[in-house]
């Protein structure tokens, strides 16, 4: 079956064709570890995790790589400001390289909360300065750089169609001269920093043929991708926020270093909102981070299910109203038996549907749209079948709901029914509250009280 993605290069759908069948390189920018990911970050890297998925579903073999940026990402993305490294340091009073492991750790406890499978291979800035290096003299020997004060810049004037994944017009800004010497600053308004060497103070530096300092954030990307990706794979990812500065000039910096292609696919996932607003660390907030929805009673694979809701390359706007809903919704999935699947004695009514389904989900995946056919079809089969692809644990957690109850919990069973019978319903609605309090979904039936693990 064939698989259509989004390219934002091109700006429509297109079917996928790797470059060496059926290996796939696919790159996602990483975090900047200089604090806990807010749950926008983690929506980001829910959606990439379903492409590998999807992708390893249709038979792909799959080489992931996401960096960590420990060094060098500015406090906006035109190279202005501090590092967010250093600002953390000094926030926290700790060293740049304790912030960096402390929040690279925390980062990866919440994507395995979130069953999200971690890359095959997760470069740290900080490990590959020498290959920044490389790339930086490789661009420097075909004239596509120049020296001020600041360091080091990539001349944008020298790169043709600089700006073509964000359809930049950038003629209005050029005020390239003709002659620039070392102390001036850079040429033109989108140059950009490939390493900086006029910050004596900052903590993390490096020698270079252009004297100590470090490099500039988009630099990073490219070289750590084409390391273990080579100068040409087929998928880059990232937040729709990447497409006008990081990625744009990673484009350029890859491609006038090698003279071809860098990137076959791009995708981009939106923004989460909340109230309309886009959330932000920045922004800070009682609810942001997912240690935060934990702390409100959420399990965090609701969250995840929350986001599978909309297409990726849609805004989605956050509430815990929205949320409740998903936690019921996946409630019901993990209700779901064998034994009552409507589809378990039909083979062709099986074949249809998860027919359509994955047509659905090759439709520059369409979750949405294989969510709500899977709940359609309400069959057991069908949604573990497909758990391949949405990550939810629903075996898992439909196999932990069919554990034995202990036998305090039997008791109260009991004691339960017995109020029930002889009418005593205050002390029947207590016993109720107590099996929910420990964790337990109680309902009624003609045989009596039934009790199960609430599972979310």
């Amino acid at each position: 079956m064939k698989l259509f993605l989004f390219n934002t290069m091109s700006r429509r759908k297109e079917e996928f064709i790797p470059i060496a069948p059926p290996k796939v390189g696919m790159y996602c920018c990483g975090p900047t570890v200089y604090n806990y990911a807010h749950i926008g970050n983690l929506r980001t890297y829910i959606f990439e995790d379903i492409l590998r998925r999807t992708l390893e579903f249709n038979g792909y073999q799959v080489l992931h790589v996401m960096n960590i940026t420990d060094v060098g990402h500015m406090t906006t993305d035109a190279d202005a400001g501090d590092d967010k490294m250093e600002v953390a340091a000094r926030r926290e009073n700790r060293s740049p390289w304790e912030i960096a492991r402390f929040y690279e750790a925390a980062f990866f406890r919440d994507t395995e909360r979130l069953n999200i499978l971690r890359p095959h291979i997760t470069p740290r800035a900080t490990e590959h300065i020498p290959e920044m290096i490389a790339l930086i003299q490789r661009l420097e020997a075909a004239g596509y750089t120049y020296r001020t004060k600041e360091g080091v810049y990539f001349d944008t004037s020298k790169c043709p169609d600089y700006g073509k994944l964000a359809r930049l017009d950038l003629s209005s800004q050029r005020t390239a001269r003709p002659e620039v010497v070392e102390d001036e600053t850079k040429r033109n308004p989108s140059d950009f920093m490939l390493w900086f060497t006029n910050k004596p103070n900052h903590i993390m530096q490096w020698e270079s043929p252009w004297g100590r300092g470090y490099p500039g954030w988009h630099i990073e990307c490219s070289a750590m991708s084409m390391k273990y990706l080579g100068e040409e794979f087929d998928i880059h990812c990232g937040g729709v926020d990447h497409i006008p500065v990081h990625h744009t000039n990673e484009i350029a910096q890859s491609e006038c270093a090698t003279g071809h292609p860098f990137v076959h696919y791009w995708l981009h996932g939106e923004f989460l909102l909340m109230n309309r607003e886009k959330i932000s660390k920045s922004k800070g907030g009682s609810i942001n981070t997912l240690q935060s929805l934990i702390d409100e009673g959420y399990d965090p694979l609701v969250y995840r299910y929350f986001c599978l809701q909309a297409h990726y390359r849609a805004e989605l706007n956050f509430s815990l109203e929205a949320l409740d809903a998903a936690r019921s919704a996946l409630r019901h999935i993990y209700s779901l038996r064998p034994d009552d699947d409507p589809l378990r004695d039909d083979e062709a009514a099986f074949e249809e549907a998860k027919q359509r389904v994955h047509e659905a989900i090759n439709d520059d995946l369409g979750i949405p749209e294989a969510v709500g056919l899977l709940n359609t079809y309400d069959s057991y089969r069908l949604w573990t079948t497909f758990d391949a692809v949405l990550g939810l644990k629903i075996a898992e957690r439909a196999q932990r709901g069919e554990e034995e109850l202990p036998e305090e919990v039997k008791q109260l069973i009991e004691l339960r029914n017995a109020a029930r019978r002889e009418k005593r319903w205050a002390e029947s609605d207590a016993i109720r509250e107590k099996l929910i309090a420990m964790g337990y979904e109680v309902g009624d039936s003609p045989q009596g009280t039934t009790v199960r693990k609430r599972l979310v």
